[in-house]
């Protein structure tokens, strides 16, 4: 394993990769999304637990699907069952190691929560886990967006910490305490690239949303706004995932052979 510290326009290129890799096997991937979010969903209905247990396997998840973008490029078949990869495939210590990072990544993100009701009072927080509803006037009248933009930036430190450490915990057998710290000083070191990044993804996502909607509403077609925005996001979204085997890939100095035609492949 080597880290690499790459420059700020390495960020594009991570993002035209994401695509390239989507667009190698869209079908697979996006099935892949699909039984994630259903299984999550299963798994958010069992009671008392359901709100916070599917946050125990988000690492494992993670491995899933750098496993698929792998084996994709590998030019191997993709199934929804790579989603359990990280929990079968490198051994019961992995395994261990995996739902350790799921447990931290609970309490990470009960810490972000927490942090929102410094400024709406815990409104927000009572809404994430218990539940319930909120009209647009009640909303107007609260905290609620600035807790939310609260919560983001609490959440950014967390993504640091997390981007890397559950494959590095499974392709690398680096424990979780050292996986989190690799994974954070990974981030900070190529924080410009980060950024480019993180920009090109929302400004794709943004236009998207802001862009198919104002069409919709110019063909009078706006009431099917849901209809047409939500597969455009879900689409965007999964090659968002996708992007994510990228940025592994620039950081870590990870150059297969069967990537030859990989945009920006060699940088």
């Amino acid at each position: 394993m080597q880290l690499i510290e790459v420059p700020a326009k390495t960020g594009y290129v991570w993002f035209r990769q994401g695509i390239w890799l989507f667009r190698r096997n869209p079908l697979a991937f996006l099935t892949l999304f699909f039984a994630y979010l259903l299984a999550m969903t299963l798994i958010s209905s069992i009671p008392v637990i359901g709100g916070v247990l599917p946050l125990l396997f988000v690492p494992g998840v993670a491995v899933g699907f750098m496993a698929a973008c792998r084996d994709t490029i590998a030019g191997k078949p993709v199934f929804p069952t790579i989603l359990v990869d990280g929990f079968r495939s490198y051994g019961g210590t992995v395994t261990k190691h995996l739902f350790t990072l799921g447990g931290i990544y609970i309490v990470a993100m009960t810490l972000v929560l927490a942090s929102s009701a410094l400024v709406d009072g815990g409104s927000l927080l009572r809404l994430m886990t218990i539940g319930g509803t909120l009209d647009v006037e009640a909303l107007e009248n609260s905290n609620i967006p600035l807790a939310v933009l609260a919560s983001l930036l609490c959440y950014v430190p967390v993504s640091m910490l997390f981007w890397f450490a559950p494959v590095l915990t499974a392709w690398h057998e680096v424990p979780p305490a050292k996986a989190l710290f690799f994974s954070i000083v990974s981030c900070w070191r190529n924080k410009g690239a980060f950024t480019v990044y993180g920009a090109l993804w929302f400004a794709v996502s943004t236009g998207v949303s802001i862009g198919l909607s104002a069409v919709l509403h110019a063909v009078g077609a706006g009431d099917f706004g849901i209809a047409i925005l939500m597969p455009a996001l879900i689409v965007v979204t999964t090659m968002l995932y996708c992007s994510f085997y990228a940025t592994y890939r620039g950081c870590y100095g990870v150059q297969e052979k069967q990537a030859d035609e990989m945009p920006g492949s060699g940088r």
